[in-house]
């Protein structure tokens, strides 16, 4: 195996995890982090190390720009599935996380609240929170200016946080039947 295919095969388990963090199926997360891989194969030729770098080199966000390459080769593909897709089933799997001391409704409740987030603010998150990119790594893999992300990841936060906070989805909001006057003057204001 020369330097470029023990890469891929040391980076497909943070392939996987992103990509079930992306998709939150496993069977979707698998069949994704397999069409990057032979995508990867395939176009290995476009693909350069960057300029001072090495194969393996692990430094934040792949030192050798691997990393940031497959990312942005999986968010590709999974755009181009959900175009294709009308469709998108969220499951209530849980992703493989290491740590048995984290209290299991706690993650079955980030799941659910990440797979309530649209797929840009999703991809954001996963990519700034999960993988740890700087905003302009990011910005790269995504193909957005900088700013975008910053104000798509604002988004997907203060999204997040209502969600665990327990507030009504948008979809339930409009089945509620009216409020009170009394109740309607207690709303947050911001």
């Amino acid at each position: 195996m020369d330097g470029f295919d023990s890469r891929l095969v040391a980076l497909a388990p943070r392939l996987r995890r992103h990509a079930r963090g992306l998709t939150g199926d496993a069977t979707l997360a698998d069949d994704l982090v397999q069409d990057t891989l032979e995508r990867a194969l395939r176009y290995r030729w476009r693909f350069h190390l960057r300029p001072g770098t090495w194969w393996g080199d692990t430094s934040a966000g792949g030192g050798d720009g691997l990393l940031p390459w497959l990312l942005t080769l999986m968010h590709r593909l999974r755009l181009n599935h959900l175009r294709k897709k009308e469709l998108v089933v969220a499951t209530d799997t849980l992703p493989d996380i290491a740590g048995h001391d984290v209290d299991p409704g706690l993650r079955r409740d980030l799941v659910q609240a990440l797979a309530q987030l649209p797929e840009a603010q999703r991809a954001v998150l996963l990519l700034v929170s999960l993988e740890q990119f700087s905003y302009a790594e990011a910005a790269k893999v995504l193909e957005v200016p900088v700013g975008t992300v910053m104000s798509r990841l604002a988004r997907a936060r203060e999204h997040m946080r209502r969600l665990l906070d327990g507030a009504v989805p948008a979809a339930a909001k409009d089945s509620e039947p009216a409020k009170s006057a009394e109740q309607a003057m207690l709303q947050r204001v911001k």
